[in-house]
């Protein structure tokens, strides 16, 4: 099994097995200050990429023949519909040689989407686009600012943000379900996807958004392949930066970001497969989103704004503990941990009416985020880190976190 290497030759032969030679001539290659991490894939995925280069396509089948097939990530299938999507995964099949079936999802409160006809008809009508535009989009700040146009919906914003928020939640043992996938690639990934917010200039929201999606594919789904991880944290960053920013990447980008590792043909179907094992359901709330709520709630000065945001994108690192956690109170865990460090103050008076949370509620996620700042330093990924060292964000991530806690 292949780990996942750095590997700063895009123009390997391995890589370029999989790639077109229109996309190779075409892309547009966004200028690096710095080689960038490459995850890798398994020799396998460069076998099938040579079959990619002659035209996969969908199949659908009523039954699975062998478990070479690709399935629909274990979601239930009716006797007349199954959907199977070509480079996307492997086939799901337990021990026993079952198809596996995934559990109830959380972000549904109502039975599994692909049960219904209406579901049924909609996938079978939908096809995905990738017509995007330049590499712009809205600096943080700007966000930042637009944010505090809506202070007088403060109120109803977050009621709908706090009521949606559980159903939009990953499970915290996602990862139990796919063997082959660790923490610590999912650690890598992450970071490799902050450098990649970083180098095109997305936003924030993007990159949390897109942490959500990859998070959320890995709880519906089971038995994703090594080599498949970066395609799917790719795919999710993709549909973010469409969904969010007003200028995304074109495709030819996400290709290029990956190193040619995977072909167009690989993400669309990749993209095409995350969206309808999310059902599409792609507006979720985030811990960035109640951040900047709160802030205009109960305004801070730049130092602490940048240090809330800082330990918010350090929370997205670790599924454990931070899964556990609702963004709500992971927000709140950010905010009082950076007003206490730079005011020794907490969670002010105006805050526990807006939001009804106490300090002693906040307090066990508080003490997480506390620990996961003092290891920042120590950490293998510096993406981060390296992110808020910039005076864009006052050179926060090298301030000094507090060595204890007050008790609450």
């Amino acid at each position: 099994m292949m780990n996942f290497s750095t590997n700063s030759h895009h123009g390997s032969p391995a890589c370029k097995e999989n790639v077109p030679l229109s996309v190779k001539t075409d892309a547009f290659q966004h200028p690096r200050t710095k080689q960038r991490t490459v995850l890798g894939a398994l020799s396998e995925n460069e076998q099938r990429g040579r079959s990619l280069s002659q035209g996969s396509q969908f199949s659908r089948q009523s039954s699975v023949s062998d478990s070479s097939q690709l399935n629909f990530f274990g979601c239930v299938s009716s006797s007349s519909y199954d959907v199977f999507v070509e480079e996307a995964c492997e086939v799901v099949l337990a021990a026993s040689g079952q198809e596996v079936v995934s559990d109830s999802y959380e972000l549904s409160a109502e039975a599994d989407p692909l049960q219904s006809e209406h579901m049924k008809l909609l996938l079978e009508l939908t096809s995905s686009s990738c017509h995007d535009a330049s590499m712009q989009s809205e600096s943080d700040e700007s966000l930042m600012s637009r944010q505090k146009l809506f202070a007088d919906y403060a109120e109803d914003i977050h009621q709908i943000l706090r009521k949606s928020e559980r159903k939009f939640r990953a499970k915290p043992d996602c990862l139990e379900r796919h063997p082959e996938i660790t923490n610590g690639m999912r650690v890598i990934l992450v970071d490799w996807l902050v450098e990649v917010v970083q180098e095109y200039k997305l936003s924030s929201e993007t990159l949390h958004l897109a942490v959500n999606y990859l998070d959320r594919f890995l709880s519906c789904t089971a038995f994703i392949k090594q080599g498949k991880l970066q395609l799917v944290g790719t795919a999710a960053l993709l549909i973010a930066a469409k969904y969010e920013e007003i200028l995304p990447p074109e495709l030819n980008e996400f290709v290029y970001i990956t190193d040619f590792t995977y072909s167009k043909k690989q993400l669309v179907r990749m993209e095409d497969a995350l969206v309808r094992v999310l059902a599409f359901r792609m507006a979720a709330p985030t811990t960035n989103q109640f951040l900047c709520l709160f802030m205009s709630v109960h305004t801070v000065c730049s130092n602490t704004k940048n240090l809330a945001l800082y330990i918010a994108e350090l929370s997205l690192l670790e599924i454990d503990p931070f899964l556990q956690y609702t963004p709500s109170i992971l927000a709140a865990g950010a905010y009082c941990l950076a007003t206490y460090t730079i005011n020794s103050s907490l969670w002010p008076d105006s805050l526990i009416s807006f939001t009804g949370y106490t300090l002693a509620e906040i307090m066990p996620c508080l003490t997480n985020l506390h620990k996961l700042h003092i290891s920042a330093e120590s950490r293998p990924q510096q993406a981060i880190r390296d992110k808020y060292k910039s005076a864009k964000y006052c050179c926060v991530s090298g301030i000094t976190p507090p060595a204890v806690l007050p008790q609450p």
